[in-house]
């Protein structure tokens, strides 16, 4: 970085103790989970509120303690907010072009303001750099630096000497980098200034730990050319070239920002315990990997030409279930770390209320039978596209299979995490199913080495199995386990990944009972939480009783699995409602292009951890399956093609258009 300017260090003029806050309440912020827009570096992201305030901001990584925690608490909590003096939300905001920087305008009454916020890719340390801008007559700006490390329990040492400004708490460390004099009270730095149509008012945040050197400021000017200049380069490289361009292009990017670069792992989302519910305690930590999310992601990333990311991703994906197969976890932290214990943050009263805060997961310790599938499934979709396999890797695949193979049978907790019984769920031996049968076809594709004939009649005996005990024959559907009522949405997937062709009854059947079973106002649950419950609220949540998951309270609609019905309706050949479902579902979108991972219909909001790679992953995919024929028309055909074009991609002569193995497996 450019532009060196000296510290001062703890102990200079103007200094305030370090100190940990002891908050006996907690003021809740008002702004929607729809009003914040992302930045990040691909290190970490952060979520900027209408308002121009910094609510959520982990530094220096993703699942690092948050600096700025106001989204969960309150504003007393940790939040950076730049904005008119007469405060209120921006007229109108928007993204620089398909980019992450982000542009807020205010219009009040002395005239016109933007606010640009952007993180410069990382190269060495965090920065977060914010102008203020001038457009028209001579507007009054407030700045309000809140800076509270360990999500918002910890107030640092702030030292300004002259136009020097840092603030230092234990490891962490931060300096601010502007031309405009600050002061500060209360642990709190403060500047009031006034911008003319024309000027550029810098502000530069940089994190380093509080042990080492100060690094040099980054040059605020430069730093946005070249973030600019950075993502539309990388969105330059996009294949698709569909009717829905702008928000694929929009999904990709966010995925884009929720890489962890320095080992390719996709986080899930950008925050943790942003409630399912509003009021409710369905409220986890979504900064992690999660396994299931492998083959989907790496359709939606091969099937748009990025094969680098989805090279890295699988490469994430092999170092992390490394080791013994049966020390598989349905979830990594973004480095592939696996201990990631869960514990409540007390002090913070959670978003609107919805307590408890929680950081990390405890789901990460849940036998989930699929996750085996999820692996071998994903890695055969880069297989097919073209990603060189490794002899590690396949020894590896062969691993998982010897654990399938003797534990195909047991009961789990399910794809969605449920912390109640285990039981036989139907997704989870499909996708013991789709794992065997991806090795024998392995074998037999690429002369891999492994026992094909047994496999083959492995993949048999479980289908036969699924057949026989997950199978409403009265329904003319699957259930969610042997010998329920209940259906999930995850039985959508059966003919996606091949266990049936598209238009078998058995696959028909299934797909309009879940549609019919599920829907809440025309989007999908993943399950029903309280089926025939009594004691209903007005939303039809039960009031006190515990859900058969085991968790109390209700869910919003899973917009992944949404996008899964569109897919589902387009497979069954009812493309015309597909379509509709799919662009209902892009109007949910923030004026941003972001979504979350639920939706209430009942409130009409955006709930869940934001944004939601799943939910983006969904909308990537489904774009490019309304984009061509139904899956069952020629899928093997469309799977060699795709791995055709990404062998090209991979030698620089062109990109992939893969459609992935989860798509075109409708052979049998």
């Amino acid at each position: 970085m450019s532009g060196a300017s000296p510290r001062a260090r703890p102990g200079a003029a103007r200094s305030a103790p370090a100190c940990r806050a002891r908050w006996t309440k907690t003021r809740r912020v008002t702004q929607r989970i729809e009003d914040y827009g992302l930045i990040g570096d691909l290190h970490t992201a952060g979520l900027v509120g209408r308002d121009g305030s910094l609510d959520w901001l982990c530094l220096p990584r993703l699942d690092s303690p948050a600096c700025f925690a106001a989204l969960l608490g309150g504003p007393e909590h940790g939040r950076w907010r730049i904005g008119p003096a007469s405060g209120g939300p921006c007229t109108s905001r928007h993204y620089r072009g398909d980019t992450l920087v982000l542009e807020s305008e205010w219009r009040p009454p002395e005239g016109t303001v933007r606010l640009i916020d952007l993180m410069p890719p990382r190269d060495e340390v965090a920065d977060v750099v914010r102008i203020v801008e001038g457009v028209q007559g001579r507007v009054p700006v407030e700045l309000e630096l809140r800076l509270r490390f360990d999500y918002g329990s910890v107030a640092p040492w702030i030292v300004i000497d002259g136009s020097d400004v840092s603030a230092v708490a234990g490891p962490d460390a931060v300096t601010l980098d502007t031309p405009v004099p600050v002061t500060h009270d209360d642990r709190t730095i403060h500047a009031r200034f006034e911008v003319s149509a024309g000027e550029r008012v810098p502000f530069v945040l940089t994190y380093h730990p509080s042990f080492a050197p100060e690094p040099r400021t980054v040059n605020p000017d430069r730093a946005q050319r070249s973030t600019e200049r950075f993502w539309s380069d990388w969105v330059s490289r996009s294949r698709y070239d569909g009717p829905w361009d702008d928000a694929v292009h929009r999904s990709l990017i966010t995925l884009k920002a929720l890489t962890f670069a320095p080992s390719g792992g996709i986080a899930a989302a950008a925050t943790t315990s942003l409630p399912e519910s509003l009021g409710g305690s369905r409220n986890w930590d979504y900064r992690f990997c999660w396994l299931r999310d492998a083959a989907f992601t790496l359709q939606a990333l091969l099937g748009t030409g990025y094969v680098d990311e989805a090279r890295s991703w699988r490469e994430w994906l092999l170092r992390a279930v490394a080791g013994d197969p049966a020390d598989l976890q349905i979830m990594y932290g973004i480095d592939g770390r696996r201990r990631i214990p869960e514990l409540t943050i007390d002090w913070l009263s959670g978003y609107e209320g919805s307590g408890p805060v929680r950081v990390g997961n405890a789901a990460a310790q849940q036998f989930q039978l699929d996750v085996w599938g999820e692996v071998l499934d994903g890695l055969h979709v880069g297989r097919e596209a073209g990603l060189a396999p490794t002899d590690d890797a396949w020894a590896l695949q062969r691993e998982l299979l010897d654990f399938l193979e003797g534990h195909w049978q047991d009961l789990d907790n399910g794809l969605w995490e449920v912390r109640g019984p285990r039981r036989a769920f139907v997704h989870s031996r499909v996708m013991a199913w789709a794992g065997v049968d991806r090795a024998a076809k392995a074998v037999d594709a690429y002369g891999l080495d492994g026992p094909a004939v047994r496999w083959r009649g492995l993949a048999d005996q479980i289908h036969t199995d699924v057949c026989r005990h997950g199978f409403d024959a009265d329904r003319g559907t699957f259930t969610q386990s042997y010998g329920s009522a209940g259906l999930d949405a995850a039985l959508l997937l059966i003919p996606r990944v091949g266990f049936l062709p598209w238009d078998d009854p058995r696959a028909v059947g299934t797909v309009e009972a879940v549609q019919r079973e599920l829907s809440e106002d025309g989007l999908l649950l993943r399950y029903q939480t309280h089926p025939d419950a009594p004691g209903q609220d007005g939303a039809g949540a039960p009031t006190d009783a515990r859900g058969i998951d085991g968790l109390p309270g209700r869910e919003g609609a899973f917009l992944a699995c949404s996008f899964w019905l569109a897919d589902a309706l387009h497979g069954i050949g009812r493309t015309g409602e597909a379509t509709a479902l799919f662009e209902r579902l892009l109007s949910l979108r923030n004026d941003l292009g972001l979504l979350s991972e639920e939706y209430d219909v009942h409130a009409g909001r955006q709930v869940g951890n934001v944004p939601q790679a799943f939910s983006h992953v969904g909308l990537v995919n489904t774009a490019r399956h309304l984009g061509r024929t139904r899956p069952a028309d020629d899928g093997q055909r469309a799977a060699r093609d795709g791995a055709r074009d990404a062998s090209r991609a991979l030698r620089g002569r062109g990109a992939p258009d893969v459609a992935g193995t989860q798509d075109d497996e409708e052979d049998r």
